[in-house]
């Protein structure tokens, strides 16, 4: 198969939409298939207000169409709902050409968290956007309720999957964690308003807390808890050595539609302490951490699990089972491309 993704989140950004894309690409094209990513790099962009790590490229609809009728895919897939897949949807549409979706992050909420706006404000242009595409996929079933609960029904499960070569309880931890006082409780992601660390970095549970990651946030978070350590953005063996080195995994968002730091963390054999919320509450089960509106109770909780029953659910998260998942919500275009690349 020939498909399409085009998406406003792609490197050099670092999240876990850009790590859900780029492995589910490598999966898809070790089948076989031949995936074409239509990203902000491939146009003049410019820093996103408040967040310039992320671009944003403004490009015209006949762009992204010549771009997407030139490959002539069997399908095409709209990954986020920024500029670029703006104007690829309205290239759609005119066009007539099928497309699937996906809700990677929940919008409403995190632009609020931004702007200080109501979330219903932004609801409504989920429902305008995803409303045509003839797939929503999404990584959870509460993500899935939610968004049929705010009118949006054609909903199709894509879940996620772990780099078991690279993470596992055999990673070394860093040096730095030989010397800090036990329990060590890490959070790995962007350091940013919408990931609510400051609820994770305030509590006052004993140990000690690690943040991996960079972002807008980490200057004042670092300022307003300096016995908090910040190790930056880490990767590969470093990464796994912190989620393996770490005690527990303390995941403070109540924004993300599922988490894949979190089964990172568990297939590296630590247990995971959350919010009761849509991600959290798909993934977190009794024997692998705990949840709880009071973030204190969930790390107590969690730190009494059992590692290797963490591991061994961890590591049940599969990238091909996800692009499986993936290749049976995608719509099969047909014929309908013929004639466009003209």
């Amino acid at each position: 198969m020939r498909i399409v993704i085009v998406t406003d989140a792609w490197s050099p950004q670092v999240n876990g939409v850009v790590r859900t894309l780029l492995t589910i690409r490598g999966v898809l094209e070790s089948m076989g298939h031949v995936v074409e990513v239509v990203s902000p790099d491939l146009y003049a962009s410019f820093p996103c207000p408040t967040y310039p790590e992320i671009r944003l490229a403004f490009v015209r609809s006949s762009v992204i169409g010549k771009a997407i009728a030139q490959f002539r895919p069997d399908a095409v897939h709209l990954a986020t709902e920024g500029p670029l897949c703006l104007a690829a949807r309205r290239w759609c549409l005119r066009s007539g050409v099928p497309f699937t979706t996906a809700y990677h992050t929940h919008f409403p909420d995190y632009v609020s968290r931004r702007t200080g706006l109501p979330a219903a404000w932004f609801w409504r242009y989920i429902r305008w956007f995803h409303g045509p595409a003839r797939a929503v996929l999404v990584s959870t079933r509460s993500v899935r309720q939610q968004l049929r609960a705010h009118g949006i029904a054609q909903v199709r499960r894509w879940g996620r999957g772990v780099d078991l070569n690279a993470f596992s309880p055999d990673a070394a931890p860093p040096p730095l964690f030989a010397d800090l006082p036990r329990p060590i409780m890490l959070s790995v992601g962007r350091v940013a308003i919408e990931k609510n660390l400051e609820a994770f970095l305030a509590c006052d549970h004993p140990g000690s807390k690690v943040v991996v990651g960079d972002g807008p946030a980490r200057a004042a978070l670092e300022r307003a808890y300096p016995d908090a350590h910040f190790l930056g953005p880490l990767f590969g063996a470093e990464l796994a050595g912190a989620y393996a080195g770490a005690d527990l995994f303390v995941f403070p968002s109540r924004t993300d539609t599922f988490g894949l730091v979190m089964i990172e963390a568990l297939a590296c054999g630590t247990p995971v302490a959350a919010y009761p919320v849509p991600g959290p509450l798909d993934i977190v089960t009794p024997e692998s951490g705990a949840l709880s509106e009071t973030l204190e109770q969930a790390i107590a909780a969690a730190l009494q699990c059992d590692r290797d029953d963490c591991a061994a659910y961890g590591q049940s998260f599969s990238w091909e089972r996800s692009a499986r998942e993936f290749l049976t919500g995608l719509h099969c275009i047909g014929s309908t491309m013929a004639g466009k690349a003209a």
